[in-house]
């Protein structure tokens, strides 16, 4: 409450008011600005308290209604500054109309989401979670449970952000063939565009899911496309769970009509504990861990606001700022 705010200085009339999550305080204090009126919340009570007045907004929650709450709330904010990628929780219409700057967290997390579709491959490669199995039951294999080779395989990549590009290099290094969709295809042997990757869906021993959620992706994943992929291949989602159809991919993964699914994500989540997907074989769940299996994302996220902030004060453009009628 009041008390989460600190020392207080006598406020000037050309004070700028800012509502930032605690969370963040220790990166942030002794690189704050003195123009800069800042009051901390905790909690989302505090935030829906505190955002009325703020013109500039931070209201990261795991709580998305929470945060999508306080947003709507902040009806001064000219800036929203966000941690998070993915704005599909976020009031984006009414952030439009108010003509709110938003920043958000895009290629924050890349480098541990790049390396968790690593590991995802690896471990159905491997079959290394029947081996972890093993050591449960203190049992010693007799050979190994997977057989698959990375060196020589076909991955495809939908989104060449900063995750898809961390994705192509890291497994370039593993020697896998990585055709990339971009917006427009250049002409390249392994580039594809918006309309061409569908019909190239079965040459891939991998389909690797990293673009944003927005109505054109909802679903690009469905039942035909699954069809369409080798019964082999593995999909792996470290997008949205709005991409995939979820309802066909569990019948692909019943009829074993593709190989397997790594799927961090999930929709809606979590993931309800009798949802078949937890009974299945061949689907790997990992409940959206992959852009927090690192310790350095509020640490990477305070620079950069506080980068931002000098921007803004300037009047000069943000960094990775989001386009609102495209959603990211």
């Amino acid at each position: 409450m009041a008390g989460s705010q600190g020392a207080c200085r006598v406020p000037h009339q050309n004070d700028v008011v800012a509502t930032l999550p605690a969370s963040v305080r220790p990166f942030l204090e002794g690189h704050l600005p003195p123009w800069l009126q800042v009051r901390w919340w905790s909690n989302r009570q505090e935030a829906l308290a505190l955002a009325p007045g703020a013109e500039i907004g931070w209201f990261d929650m795991y709580d998305k209604e929470g945060m999508s709450a306080a947003v709507t709330g902040a009806t001064d904010m000219r800036w929203l500054s966000s941690m998070i990628a993915g704005m599909e929780h976020l009031p984006l219409d009414t952030l439009h109309k108010r003509r709110v700057t938003v920043t958000n967290g895009a290629g924050i997390n890349a480098v541990t989401i790049a390396e968790y579709v690593v590991m995802g491959m690896l471990t159905i490669a491997k079959g290394y979670r029947e081996v972890v199995r093993a050591q449960d039951r203190h049992d010693w294999l007799k050979d190994a449970p997977g057989k698959i080779e990375l060196a020589g395989s076909c991955a495809l990549v939908l989104g060449y952000g900063t995750i898809g590009k961390l994705v192509q290099r890291r497994l370039q290094a593993f020697e896998v063939d990585v055709t990339v969709v971009r917006r427009q295809a250049t002409g390249a042997a392994n580039v594809l565009g918006p309309r061409q990757w569908r019909a190239r869906l079965g040459d891939f021993d991998w389909v690797i899911l990293a673009v944003p959620a927005t109505d054109e992706t909802r679903h690009m994943i469905g039942a035909d496309e699954l069809a369409a992929m080798k019964r082999s291949a593995v999909l792996l989602n470290v997008a949205r769970g709005s991409v995939v159809d979820q309802d066909a991919l569990v019948q692909a993964l019943q009829a074993r009509s593709i190989g397997a699914a790594f799927l961090d994500v999930m929709e809606p989540e979590p993931l309800s504990a009798d949802h078949v997907l937890w009974t299945l074989d061949n689907a790997h769940i990992t409940m959206h861990l992959s852009g927090r299996s690192q310790d350095r994302m509020v640490e990477r996220a305070a620079r950069r606001f506080i980068d931002n902030l000098a921007l803004y004060r300037a009047g000069e453009p943000l960094h990775f700022k989001v386009d609102l009628t495209q959603g990211y």
